[in-house]
C-alpha cells in the first residue's frame, strides 16, 4: 500500500468526470493496488471517505468508513434519495481547511460493485449518507463547496 498525494482545489482535475470501471478489469492488480492505495491514502489524511479523481485517477471508485471498516465502491450509483433533507457540516481532503453546511438526503441507498465485482446494495442514513453523497459527487466533478449553504469558517482568498 502506498500513500497518494491528494489533489487539491482549484485542480481542474477534481472537475472532470470519472468513467465506469470494467468489470473484467476489477480482478486486475492494477485495481486492487488502486483501492489499497485509496484506503491507505484516506486513513493517513484522517478522512472518512476518498473517490479515486482525489488521487488523479479518473475511475468510479470511492471508500467509506462506516465507522467499523473501509469499504471500497466501485461504478456507484445512487438508486434512492429520501425526501428528507439534513443539514450537514461537510469538508473534504481535496479543500483542507474549509467548512461549511450542505443540504443532503437523510438517507440514500446507494448500488455498486464490492472489489471482487459483486453487486452490493449499501442503505445509508446520517453521516453515512453524507459521506457516500459527498463521494459519489467526486465522481461527477462536484465539490462540496458547489453546494454549501453556509460556511462554518469563510475560505480565505
Amino acid at each position: 500500500m502506498t500513500n497518494r498525494p491528494v489533489l487539491k482545489n482549484p485542480n481542474e482535475t477534481l472537475r472532470k468526470p470519472s468513467k465506469k470501471v470494467a468489470l473484467e478489469d476489477i480482478p486486475s492488480a492494477r485495481i486492487q493496488t488502486l483501492i489499497d492505495d485509496l484506503i491507505e491514502t484516506m486513513k493517513i489524511e484522517n478522512g472518512i471517505g476518498i473517490a479515486a479523481v482525489q488521487i488523479g485517477i479518473h475511475e468510479q471508485i470511492i471508500i467509506v468508513d462506516d465507522g467499523h471498516e473501509s469499504v471500497a465502491l466501485i461504478n456507484p450509483h445512487i438508486t434512492f434519495r429520501s425526501p428528507t433533507m439534513i443539514d450537514f457540516e461537510e469538508g473534504c481532503l481535496s479543500i483542507p481547511g474549509v467548512y461549511g453546511i450542505v443540504q443532503r438526503h437523510k438517507q440514500i441507498e446507494v448500488e455498486a460493485l464490492d472489489r471482487r465485482g459483486n453487486p452490493v446494495l449499501i442503505k445509508g442514513e446520517g453521516l453515512l449518507s453524507v459521506v457516500l453523497q459527498h463521494e459519489t459527487d467526486h465522481l461527477e466533478g462536484i465539490l462540496f463547496i458547489d453546494k454549501v449553504v453556509r460556511y462554518t469558517n469563510p475560505p480565505r482568498l
